[in-house]
């Protein structure tokens, strides 16, 4: 007998398999579909939904926006954008007490808006900002705590990848899902840069002053912030005026940014080769975990778990807050020990339903998600940005990244604090776009 208990199992089975023999999400979450649909239907049907859904998700054109956009971080990253970026952060607020940390944390911001990746930017800014604030002494807490915290503003800055996927997962707009992430992005941002301010504040020989530039100085590295400022400016005036549609604004600021480089000499044919292959493997890792949690989705739907699960959570005699909580909870338990993209995919089916059965927005609920699984980044056991680096700073343990990044948790905390209490915070842009 097919029950909604059926699907429980099919998840905890799907968790165990995960856990003991480390297979990749995607190809996890696609054979437990498969066999729950064996399981509860036929072999002929599972074999029939494998090839429909595969084709249906690989043939899709919505999902040409992952590419897209990627290969425009990937060309910035290899024509050096985010050591310019950071150049020119340095020179502004390099001289004040834990100012490198703050422009690291500017600089991730950044490079975020461009990129859209945690781990490329984790790896990219290790190599540019660790040096010089080794070279300043800074402690280590404060240094690889803002390396990896920063990093994550990836995620929530658009243009992002965990956004977009779950758009495509939920068929919910893409433009207004990146206008509404870009004020909780900034928000974000701040509140780390406060609690830089702060761990100077308490300790202050972990951020010492660096040397003073000259206004002029200041002024000459504006354009090496020009270019973020023209690509992210042609995506988000594209999307907003509804010139494009997100995939071809991301194609837009992917030839922008070629021409950019071109014109800068920072692009070597070695690099755009580079960037391309980066790309394809970046690009069908997401594809395979799309596809694996469409699989996956089938078999919940057909043991009516997220119907079951939403008319239930939605009947409990509790605020819809404290449920609400209850979900984000599981989503930062989640976090810890999966990927942030992978576990959202996997969740999504279950928890979206409960979410719009209560009432609430679904882009807002999207930006809201987005913003507590990317604590997972930085979060032990798992936090992928902290072991990058980790393994990037030889000479920095793991145990000292974590005791960094801790302090930069409330921050998350305070912005979805705020994005719960004034919602508007996100609808309010989002509904300012067309796509």
């Amino acid at each position: 007998m097919i029950t909604p208990m059926t699907g429980v199992y099919g998840i905890l089975i799907m968790l165990a398999v995960m856990l003991l023999l480390k297979m990749p999400v995607g190809y996890v979450m696609a054979l437990m579909g498969f066999l729950g649909i064996v399981y509860t239907i036929s072999w002929d049907a599972a074999f029939g939904m494998v090839g429909n859904d595969l084709w249906n998700t690989f043939s899709s054109y919505g999902l040409t926006v992952i590419p897209m956009f990627i290969l425009m971080g990937q060309i910035c990253f290899y024509s050096q954008v985010n050591e310019r970026l950071y150049n020119a952060a340095y020179k502004w607020f390099g001289k004040i007490r834990g100012g490198l940390a703050t422009t690291t944390i500017l600089a991730c911001a950044g490079f975020a808006a461009i990129c859209g990746s945690n781990t490329a930017t984790a790896a990219t800014m290790t190599v540019v900002a660790l040096p010089e604030m080794k070279k300043y002494k800074y402690d280590p807490i404060l240094t690889s705590g803002s390396i990896a915290a920063g990093s994550t503003l990836g995620v929530v800055i658009p243009p992002s990848v965990v956004l977009v996927v779950y758009g495509i997962y939920t068929g919910q707009s893409i433009g207004k899902l990146f206008f509404g992430s870009f004020v909780p992005g900034i928000i974000l941002s701040l509140t780390m840069v406060l609690i830089v301010y702060v761990m100077c504040l308490m300790h202050p020989t972990w951020g010492p002053k660096g040397p003073n530039f000259t206004m002029w100085e200041k002024i000459k590295t504006l354009p090496d912030a020009l270019d973020m400022l023209v690509l992210f400016g042609i995506i988000m005036f594209s999307l907003y005026a509804g010139l494009f549609t997100p995939s071809e604004a991301g194609a837009a600021g992917s030839v922008v940014a070629i021409i950019i480089s071109l014109l800068r000499r920072k692009l070597t044919w070695k690099g755009f080769l580079g960037s391309v292959i980066d790309t394809l493997r970046i690009s069908c890792m997401i594809f395979m975990l799309v596809a694996g949690a469409v699989i996956f989705g089938r078999f919940l739907a057909v043991t009516r778990l997220p119907f079951v699960a939403a008319e239930w959570v939605a009947g409990l005699p509790v605020p819809h807050w404290m449920i609400l909580w209850a979900m984000l909870i599981i989503y930062i338990i989640g976090g810890c020990v999966m990927d942030a993209l992978a576990f959202l995919l996997i969740t999504v089916p279950i928890f979206y339903p409960v979410a719009i059965q209560m009432g609430y927005d679904p882009i807002w609920f999207g930006v809201v998600i987005t913003i507590v699984t990317t604590m997972g980044a930085i979060t032990p056991p798992v936090g992928i940005s902290a072991y990058i680096v980790s393994g990037m700073a030889k000479d920095i343990p793991l145990s000292t990244v974590f005791r960094g990044v801790i302090w930069f948790i409330p921050s998350y905390i305070l912005t979805l604090v705020l994005v719960e209490v004034f919602p508007q915070l996100v609808t309010f842009f989002a509904n300012l776009v067309k796509y």
